[in-house]
């Protein structure tokens, strides 16, 4: 898909965001006024969610990358991708104009990297990260994500049979919110050395090295992250109000019990807890590691409840779910602090990726030690979805 097409796609959804914004407005007042909204704008809500819906199902099918033959590259991308490596490798005082002019520039003035080196970085990123392969991502093209929310739905048996008509909800449409993409930067240091070497692939480089600075910074922020009103942070799983308030607490302060990872894995609804799994610190889980079953001669001799992976890249499990390790979580120590994660990541947690990573070449102020740095920027936002659901459920240890 041309990058004109989907940006034209992408003002179309926008643009019926706003008449949809519009319309829940002009909802919220009728329902003040008459107690009920008008059926004129109930359907031009339906209307507006429906021709949304399939705006953005067209967006993302044509933005998928073709499998098997790839389209030959343009002149002009070819002009841009040569450009930028050599900006990477040169600065901007090695450009001439016409290569300064094949580059493109974000409203800060800072260079877009190659559309091949970030789509490397997002194919990478979830090979190195914890919360984001597991987790529903999103693609944007706008610094926030409108949320809407439906009225709850009332179903009934034999309805059209008996001609009775279905009883309708007392719920409406709540007020939009949105979810934010965040700044997040990250720096990597390149040797003089390498850069003036030719040979060398570079994308290979920019991309493990950026990889490693957002990756480290996105999966620490989905977890403990602080939230976007006062830090300008992704919200965290073990930050939101909702989860924290109905937390499960552990006995006692400093240790932990089957009892009460069970209590998590059946707080959690079936139709997430199939999909679950645990998400704990590494000294959590070698607490974990060490609790053993009824073996006959009491609790504590049976077998161990942790158990290995027998396949290469598969998780180790306990009592029957997959376990990761997140180091950004806290471990046992005497705290109330949140101490491990359990439930279905897909179903309880959105992360949404702003298009377009971009690219500072800091030339001089590394240079004694004979390093160029560059600071990438990613625009990249995090939030737990309807968390009264209990598609997570957090374990807190008492203090």
């Amino acid at each position: 898909m041309e990058a004109k097409e989907a940006k034209e796609l992408a003002d179309l959804v926008q643009s019926a965001v706003d008449e949809l914004h519009k319309a829940v407005e002009r909802q919220d007042a009728e329902i003040k006024k008459l107690g009920e909204p008008t059926a004129e704008t109930t359907a031009t809500i339906d209307k507006l969610n429906t021709r949304i819906d399939e705006l953005e199902v067209k967006l993302q099918r044509q933005t998928i990358p073709a499998t098997g033959s790839q389209a030959p590259e343009s002149e002009e991308a070819k002009a841009r991708t040569a450009a930028f490596y050599k900006f990477v490798r040169q600065g901007e005082a090695g450009l001439t104009p016409d290569e300064r002019k094949a580059l493109v520039e974000d409203a800060t003035g800072q260079y877009l990297v190659t559309p091949e080196l970030e789509s490397e970085i997002e194919r990478t990123l979830p090979k190195i990260t914890v919360i984001r392969p597991l987790a529903t991502v999103r693609p944007i093209s706008k610094d926030r994500l409108k949320l809407r929310s439906l009225s709850e739905v009332t179903v009934g048996w034999g309805k059209l049979e008996t001609g009775e008509e279905p009883t309708e909800g007392g719920g409406v449409p709540g007020a939009p919110t949105y979810q934010y993409a965040e700044d997040l930067y990250g720096l990597a240091k390149i040797g003089e050395d390498e850069l003036a070497d030719s040979d060398v692939n570079l994308q290979a480089i920019l991309a493990g090295s950026f990889t490693r600075a957002i990756g480290e910074a996105e999966d620490a922020a989905f977890v403990v992250g602080r939230g976007h009103t006062t830090y300008e942070e992704p919200e965290g799983i073990t930050t939101n109000a909702t989860l924290t308030g109905a937390t499960i607490t552990t006995t006692a302060a400093g240790a932990i019990t089957i009892e009460k990872f069970l209590e998590m894995v059946y707080t959690c609804p079936a139709q997430h807890r199939k999909n679950g799994v645990f998400i704990w610190n590494s000294l959590t889980e070698l607490a974990a590691r060490q609790l053993r079953g009824d073996g006959g001669g009491g609790a504590g001799t049976g077998p161990f409840l942790w158990q290995p992976s027998i396949a290469s890249g598969k998780p180790n499990t306990f009592v029957g779910y997959p376990a990761y390790c997140q180091d950004d979580m806290e471990s046992l120590a005497g705290a109330a602090q949140v101490i491990a994660i359990f439930g279905d990541l897909k179903a309880g947690y959105r992360i949404i990726d702003r298009q377009g990573i971009t690219l500072q070449r800091l030339s001089e102020l590394y240079s004694e030690a004979g390093l160029v740095g560059f600071k990438v920027h990613k625009r990249v936002g995090g939030g737990v979805i309807k968390p009264a659901n209990k598609a997570l459920v957090l374990l807190t240890e008492h203090a």
